[in-house]
């Protein structure tokens, strides 16, 4: 009993299919606080931007309306003409402002998870109509979590506007003092720096509600040993998953091959259509043995690889189609093609002494090598 309850704990991280599914459901890590913090920021720090010119045209719109005369107020050119002064000062610009904010919401929103669109996120769950378990939600860890989160906010906000305010308390009865539109410029410096560490303090609600919401994305996600045997069973069946796990197991036994091409001693080849790479090293085995052998492109590759690294390539064609058809990648040469197979070897070796030292040159071999009946191809 104690075993099955084990079994059934999900202690195991989640696959990257279950990863996908759950995306799939629109079921990704989000922070309401990143992207809340995003936009507070951008906003004081537009407003620090753009303040000092947005009041003046407010001045400048409310200077104009306040001192038209009889005249203007009846005439509908003068009427069109202010209008068009206060679209093109205030609308305008807050216009803009407003849709930079709303991509700094979206950028907010994503850049944790990324962008996603499901169509099963808007289908009606049974789950959310019932009332037993909307209340288990309402106490449950997740809304003790979002309490918790909401009480920090306000402590750290409130804090902060307390430090502010004690800071800057002075400056603030000394604004009544002043003369117009001096004070209405300095409060207005004085509120946006505020606005600014006041939304600099989100800053580090997101800092510890970031790596938690990630953290409970992975849980939630997390699988039960038999979850994983199962999706294992599913995936393991689907031809196109099989298809395709045989692909990549081919490429990745092809690179390690074409890696052995440099150690080979000779490569023989038909000459255009087959190649071998062939390797004699007595403290590895009794016999020459095939590092790498291919047809056409992969025939191709050999050879090109071989140039490279100075390795040998002998014509031999029917020593090149019977090591290709009768040995394995690793696998000694059969005991018939031992002859022919050392009389080329005897040439490569006899070649690269007469490279190396000079002298006489070596007698090339016959093209057509004797291979015993049972093994041409």
């Amino acid at each position: 009993m104690a075993d099955n309850d084990t079994s059934q704990e999900k202690t195991e991280e989640a696959t990257p299919r279950r990863r996908e599914q759950a995306r799939e459901k629109g079921q990704v890590a989000r922070s309401k606080e990143l992207g809340t913090s995003a936009v507070l920021m951008s906003a004081a720090v537009g407003f620090a931007v753009i303040g000092p010119s947005l009041g003046q045209s407010l001045m400048s719109v409310m200077t104009k309306l306040f001192t038209m005369s009889r005249q203007e107020i009846y005439d509908t050119n003068s009427l069109f003409n202010i209008w068009m002064m206060v679209f093109k000062e205030l609308a305008i610009p807050m216009a803009s402002f407003v849709l930079f904010l709303a991509f700094i919401a979206f950028l907010g929103n994503v850049v944790l998870g990324g962008i996603t669109f499901s169509a099963k996120a808007f289908m009606p769950k049974g789950n959310k109509m019932n009332p037993i378990s909307g209340f288990k939600r309402m106490f449950g860890v997740q809304a003790l979590v979002e309490l918790t989160k909401g009480i920090a906010k306000f402590s750290v906000v409130a804090l902060m506007a307390y430090l502010l305010l004690s800071y800057y308390f002075n400056d603030i009865l000394t604004l009544s003092q002043g003369h117009l539109p001096g004070n209405v410029y300095n409060a207005l410096d004085l509120l946006v720096w505020m606005f600014i560490v006041l939304c600099s303090s989100t800053v580090i609600i997101v800092v510890i509600d970031v790596p938690f919401q990630i953290w409970n994305h992975n849980k939630q996600l997390r699988m039960t040993k038999q979850e994983i045997k199962d999706e294992y069973k599913d995936t393991e069946g689907q031809p196109e998953v099989k298809g395709r796990v045989r692909q990549m197991q081919r490429e990745m036994a092809q690179r390690r091959m074409m890696a052995e091409v440099p150690n080979a001693d000779v490569i023989v080849v038909n000459p255009e259509h087959y190649a071998v790479a062939v390797k004699y090293d007595v403290t590895k085995a009794a016999a020459p043995y095939v590092l790498a052998k291919g047809v056409d492109d992969v025939a191709f590759k050999i050879r090109e690889i071989a140039r490279e690294h100075d390795v040998a390539i002998v014509s031999a064609p029917p020593l090149a189609r019977a090591i290709y058809h009768t040995t394995k990648i690793d696998q000694e040469i059969p005991e018939g093609l031992f002859t022919a197979v050392a009389q080329v070897l005897a040439y490569v070796f006899q070649l690269r002494q007469y490279q190396q030292k000079g002298g006489k040159r070596p007698t090339p071999i016959p093209i057509n090598q004797p291979i015993p009946d049972e093994l041409k191809y």
